[in-house]
């Protein structure tokens, strides 16, 4: 046995192994090679040498609990954090680096005398007499202060990581310290149950879904009260585009919660190509609905086609797929006892020329009227970017001069896009014009349906941004020449206005405020007779403007930078565009030219030019 502790320090207690935190059987230290830094254990099953990156853990003991006695580390008992701290240090290890079996039970096994060689090592003839004292006891320890168990996923309770080294403090200088050891690399892990993802990120736990509180019987039927009821006897039908989710007759209910008088909608999904065929009990149930509470389907019900189809498509399978999508939408019409259709004319792409785009447009609308018996396909207008097709009266026209039916045939007017395409709808004045020249371009015969929205983009943009109105560049002023126009008595006008709010539950998402749209409808109705010079008409439109102003001031700058961008690039060409022509007027005369300017007057490019003798010489033709 190894002789007694110093005076200062009671007797040393036998080495005994203890269970770690991690349910397992620990072993005895002693002294190992010093010239290497190795450090012998012994654990009952194994001896061995285990080099300096192999035993973190137990020079971290040996520092702590100080001198050794014949190689076998000692407690000193007069510090008794000391003591505490090395019954926490002591860790267990085995040769091959993983954790020992737990020890069962809490039998005694006898300890013999261990011999040590020279070297420091255990003498293998003695291997099987290493033993170990293992019995199962509540520690002291208990009583240290220490963090509360971070709570484990299951990954992590079946990985076998060396975790007994993952925190330990150490007392230095009479202050405790915290060192994280490294987790044992040899260890198979899962990367989502990896020990350096349990802290800071939710220690190792599952992130919960957030609970979604149920509406209570009371808060069902109060969303189900209408926001605001019907105006009955006008002859302007003002709705919305309302949602058909759960199936297209609950358009009808959805309508007559924003009392609206009219209404737009999805016949199906509009982001995907294939969708299930129209079931017989919605398309009863919409006309049940549409009967029962006074919608005119055929006059007053406006379908919106998909973003996907373009029917200008020059790619013969993409232009197939179009179609097939645009006529079943025209068969769901007529199953539904709908008798317009809304989409958009298309645009036509990278290569394809306007003219050759106008008329597969029109080709396509000649085989779906002829498919069809009873609907009407509405054009679109657009606001013009890239290259789409239908922001000027003239794109319509064309498409409408190549219908062989043109009884079947309409257009809508959106008023955000043609102010972003460039009519103005502003002043009494500039409504009128444009109204005028739609007349004469097109003719208010195609003219089967509207979309009130403001603008959030200037006059000209050729942006498509829906404001609601009265916030936008459009003003309250142009719908009230709108609502006050005789001509658009009797057609749908529908709002496609933005009611997406902030949740004031997470303000990181949005919802849907359809009270939006009631106050919108009841507004616009309002407008009807109103006097435009009158306080009340004059409140409304202030109050409105200061809601959309720094929307308006953000988008008018945008727009500014572009324009001078576009300036900048256009003088750019120009400049090369003199140098070539200086270029191609020296090679072809004897003489030597100047060119002293040239601009552009109303599509004609004109350049004066000095010979070396003074003579003028005839300006150059319009271009082309």
């Amino acid at each position: 046995m190894p002789p007694a502790a110093s005076s200062n320090q009671s007797p040393r207690k036998s080495p005994r192994s203890r269970k770690s935190h991690a349910g397992k059987a620990e072993v005895s230290v002693r002294a190992g090679d010093p010239a290497t830094g190795s450090v012998q254990v012994a654990d009952g099953e194994g001896r061995g040498n285990f080099p300096p990156h192999k035993t973190a853990s137990i020079k971290r003991a040996k520092a702590i609990t100080g001198a050794n006695v014949n190689g076998v580390e000692t407690v000193p008992e007069s510090g008794g954090t000391k003591r505490k701290r090395k019954i926490v240090e002591e860790r267990e290890v085995q040769v091959d680096g993983s954790t020992p079996k737990k020890a069962k039970g809490s039998k005694r096994v006898k300890e013999e005398d261990h011999s040590v060689q020279q070297d420091g090592t255990i003498s293998p003839t003695r291997k099987g007499s290493i033993k170990t004292e293992v019995k199962e006891e509540k520690r002291e320890v208990d009583t240290l202060p220490t963090k509360p168990p971070k709570k484990k996923t299951k990954a992590q309770t079946k990985t076998p990581v060396n975790q007994e080294a993952a925190e330990e403090s150490a007392v230095v200088d009479g202050s405790e310290t915290t060192k994280k050891s490294k987790v044992n690399k040899t260890a198979k892990v899962k990367p989502e149950a990896a020990e350096g993802d349990e802290e800071g990120d939710g220690e190792g736990e599952t992130p919960k879904k957030p609970i979604r509180k149920r509406k209570t019987k009371e808060e069902k039927e109060a969303e189900a009260m209408p926001l605001a009821a019907r105006t009955v006897g006008l002859n302007m039908f003002v709705g919305a585009h309302v949602s058909c989710a759960k199936g297209v007759h609950n358009t009808v209910t959805n309508c007559l919660h924003i009392g609206g008088n009219a209404f737009a909608m999805f016949l199906k999904s509009q982001r995907k190509w294939e969708n299930p065929p129209l079931q017989d009990e919605h398309r009863d149930r919409f006309r049940h609905l549409c009967g029962q509470h006074t919608y005119d389907a055929a006059s007053h019900v406006l379908p919106h086609g998909s973003y996907l189809v373009n029917l200008a498509q020059e790619d013969p399978g993409k232009h197939a797929q179009a179609y097939d999508t645009f006529l079943d939408d025209l068969h769901r019409c007529e199953a539904l006892g709908i008798k317009l259709y809304n989409f958009h004319p298309g645009w036509t792409g990278p290569t394809a020329t306007r003219s050759s785009a106008l008329t597969r447009i029109a080709a396509s609308l000649n085989r779906a009227i002829s498919a069809t018996s009873t609907v009407t396909p509405v054009l679109e207008t657009m606001a013009g970017s890239g290259s789409v097709i239908g922001s000027t009266f003239s794109d319509l026209a064309s498409i409408i001069e190549q219908i062989k039916d043109k009884s079947r045939v309409g257009v809508c007017i959106d008023t955000c896009h043609i102010f972003a395409a460039g009519y103005d709808l502003r002043t009494p004045a500039s409504f009128s014009q444009v109204m005028d020249e739609f007349g004469q371009t097109v003719g208010f015969n195609y003219l089967k349906a509207l979309h009130l929205n403001d603008s959030k983009a200037p006059f000209g943009s050729h942006r498509d941004l829906h404001a609601n109105i009265g916030t936008g560049f459009l003003g309250l002023r142009a719908f009230h020449n709108v609502m006050n126009e005789k001509r658009f008595e009797g057609l749908p006008m529908v709002l496609e206005t933005p009611i997406d709010q902030k949740d004031p539950e997470n303000p990181s998402k949005t919802i849907e405020d359809k009270t939006v749209w009631a106050k919108e409808i009841k507004m616009l109705e309002s407008l009807i007779g109103m006097d435009i010079e009158s306080q009340a008409f004059r409140s409304v439109e202030a109050e409105l403007n200061e809601v959309g102003r720094l929307e308006r001031e953000k988008h008018l700058e945008q727009y500014e930078r572009k324009l001078e961008k576009e300036a900048k690039a256009a003088e750019k060409a120009a400049g090369k565009g003199k140098k070539k022509m200086n270029k191609e007027a020296g090679q072809g005369k004897q003489t030597t030219l100047t060119w002293r300017s040239a601009k552009v007057v109303e599509g004609e490019r004109r350049a004066v030019m000095d010979e070396s003798s003074g003579s003028e010489l005839s300006s150059v033709g319009p271009s082309d």
